[in-house]
């Protein structure tokens, strides 16, 4: 029977009063703990403030073999541990010495009868019972590592803060040793408080574990049967304050902080500047989509971000002379360099205009190569999983030193679901967490079968691209690197308008009449870039051709629209990545403009026939991946 109180009907207990005091003495201590680490430290600087030990186990083992003097919680409550240790501290001389309220007459004097001695600090770590399941134990193995007395010692001294002071972890130990020292042998109600709120927090998170794995484990036991529980148990989710930020998403919303969950790191450290809300959201995206990008082509890679999309992003493929000539780089200087610095290199000249202040990732070691670079680009900062040296001397001193460099975690396990609250709201998911790979490209429905080598590696490159793309999302890629990346359009067809404009910038900016523009001495790197995009377009108001003019030598002449068209006859290749299925055949017909010879889409829609169709029309290969990739 499920029992459910009533709020209105639950009977509200009525507050004990005692003496209140901002510093408490520290005179008698219980210890037990799983995670042994600096445990002897510690009691040994409490045994240096005369601090009586009271402990247990192999807790009181470790400390006895340190030397120190420990009196067992079995001889203090005259009750020997039994039951194969399930029961040792729970016991009124326990719970009484936790509980008890200092200065409140009848407490006194009830402890006083009972021989309950007051228990001031609480030292102890909760027996591993997500490790345990994760290790892959037996339902029995399990079951036994759920801690019972741990979780109600802590409730205790939690709840009896006022005068007792609970220590859940390791990297607590340090703060109340100082304020032990500052405070001639007490701890503080701040301090006090504090270690509270982590401990009901922490008891929070321990029973919502148990809960949810209890309530999916099968009614036979090991194996079959329905589940133990068909009502989702209340879910807690823990976190540690890691460090304040500026603000959030705007000036605006402050306070804002960046949180750890319980137990687990970041999944980057902070080398170098100051990362903001949005920073840390595109290195978060941009950090996975390289590394999927490194697992599904084998190759080194890169992305530029903005605002939690990518402007570009691409692997190690060598640059052709014109590219060279289009990203201002020497032929000779292209083919020296890393596969790493020749990713970012193709990732920022996707769409330089968008990249301009971008947030980067790499998913190799950061070079002095891509470092020079970074160097030259207008960027906030960059996520990789290590640095040289001279990599890092290099980047330091961009930005006037406050350009951000961060450290991504090894081995970094973000967990199986992920959770955002909108609105009041939570919302919770299995993370998406399917690598785009050459096994998804097999599935070819149309007339044109063949995909090379090239084409598989772009169309997953543009998957992988679009799946951390704000959807609706497509995009195109050529020779190892995103051309045209649409972003956030309620219509399909639009993403492609949006997506294909970039594609066709990307390709006039190798016509020879915008390679052939000659600027002035002095003109910046950025606006060199703005100037031949604006040549490009061509849109200019009076006033800003004015001013575009003034950047050349001599004044160019216009670019014109059949110029245009008969560059752009000649693109083929192109690959292009839808994240869902196409609706209608314009997607398709529009592409077929931009040199599209490869798709790559989901599949599953009931057009599907007639998309097939356009794609045999145009002579493309199209394969369905069976894999939608919105992203929200």
């Amino acid at each position: 029977i499920l029992i459910r109180p009533i709020a209105n009907m639950a009977h509200i207990l009525s507050a004990v009063s005692g003496t209140s005091a901002d510093v408490v003495p520290i005179t008698r201590a219980l210890i037990s703990v799983s995670d042994k680490t600096g445990i002897v430290e510690f009691a040994t600087f409490l045994a240096s403030k005369n601090v009586q030990l009271l402990s247990t186990g192999g807790t009181a083992k470790a400390l006895r073999g340190a030397g120190l003097t420990v009196m067992d919680v079995s001889e203090y409550t005259g009750a020997v541990e039994c039951l194969d240790g399930r029961v040792k501290t729970l016991h009124p001389k326990v719970h009484g010495g936790l509980l008890g309220v200092r200065g409140n007459a009848q407490h006194e004097q009830e402890m006083k009868d009972q021989g309950i001695e007051k228990i001031d600090m609480t030292i102890l770590n909760l027996y591993p019972f997500q490790q345990t399941v994760a290790s892959g134990a037996s339902f029995e193995q399990c079951i036994e590592n759920i801690d019972i007395g741990g979780p109600s010692m802590l409730r205790s001294t939690a709840k009896n803060h006022a005068f007792t002071t609970i220590v859940t972890s390791p990297d607590q130990y340090e703060l109340v040793k100082k304020t032990i020292e500052d405070n001639n042998g007490g701890t503080t109600l701040v301090l006090r408080k504090k270690l509270a709120a982590k401990a009901f927090a922490l008891s929070a998170a321990y029973d919502s574990g148990i809960a949810t794995w209890f309530s999916e484990q099968p009614l036979g036991g090991e194996a079959g049967g329905e589940p133990a529980n068909d009502e989702k148990p209340v879910v807690a989710r823990v976190y540690k304050p890691e460090f304040t930020l500026k603000y959030g998403c705007n000036p605006h919303q402050k306070p804002a902080q960046i949180l750890s969950r319980l137990d687990s790191k970041l999944p980057f450290d902070v080398i170098n500047g100051t990362p903001g809300y949005i920073n840390l959201l595109d290195a978060a995206n941009a950090w996975q989509l390289v590394l999927e990008l490194k697992q599904g082509t084998g190759l080194p890679a890169a992305a530029s971000f903005k605002h939690v999309s990518p402007a570009g992003a691409a692997v190690a493929v060598p640059l052709t002379d014109v590219e060279c000539q289009a990203y201002e780089i020497k032929p000779e200087e292209a083919a020296a360099l890393t596969p790493t610095a020749l990713a970012y290199l193709r990732a920022r000249n996707a769409d330089p205009m968008c990249s301009f202040g971008d947030f980067c990732a790499v998913s190799d070691q950061v070079d002095e190569d891509t470092a020079k670079i970074l160097k030259k680009e207008v960027s906030d900062g960059i996520v990789a999983p290590s640095y040289t040296p001279k990599a890092l001397e290099i980047l330091k001193t961009k930005k006037g030193g406050k350009f951000i460099i961060l450290q991504a975690t090894s081995d970094y396990d973000p967990g199986e679901f992920e959770y955002r609250e909108v609105y009041g709201m939570a919302f919770s998911q299995k993370r998406n967490d399917i690598i785009i790979s050459k096994e998804h490209m097999t599935d070819v429905v149309t007339a044109k079968k063949e995909l090379g080598e090239g084409a598989v590696r772009d169309l997953i490159l543009a998957s992988i691209c679009i799946k951390y793309t704000q959807s609706n999302s497509v995009g195109f890629a050529k020779d190892g690197m995103m051309v045209g990346v649409g972003a956030g359009q309620q219509s399909r067809v639009d993403c492609i308008k949006l997506a294909g404009r970039k594609v066709t910038t990307w390709y006039l900016r190798q016509h020879p009449k915008v390679l052939g523009l000659l600027f002035k001495e002095g003109v910046k790197r950025q606006d060199r870039v703005n100037a031949r995009v604006r040549y490009i377009e061509g849109d200019f108001t009076d006033e800003e051709k004015i001013r575009w003019e003034a950047q050349f030598q001599t004044v160019p002449e216009p670019l014109t629209a059949e110029e245009k068209d008969s560059f752009l006859k000649a693109a083929t290749g192109v690959a292009i990545s839808s994240d869902a299925f196409f609706p209608f055949r314009d997607s398709i017909d529009h592409a077929s403009k931009l040199g599209v010879s490869y798709v790559a889409q989901p599949g599953g829609s009931v057009q599907d026939p007639q998309v097939t169709e356009a794609c045999d029309e145009y002579g493309m290969a199209m394969t369905f991946t069976g894999v939608r990739l919105f992203h929200h």
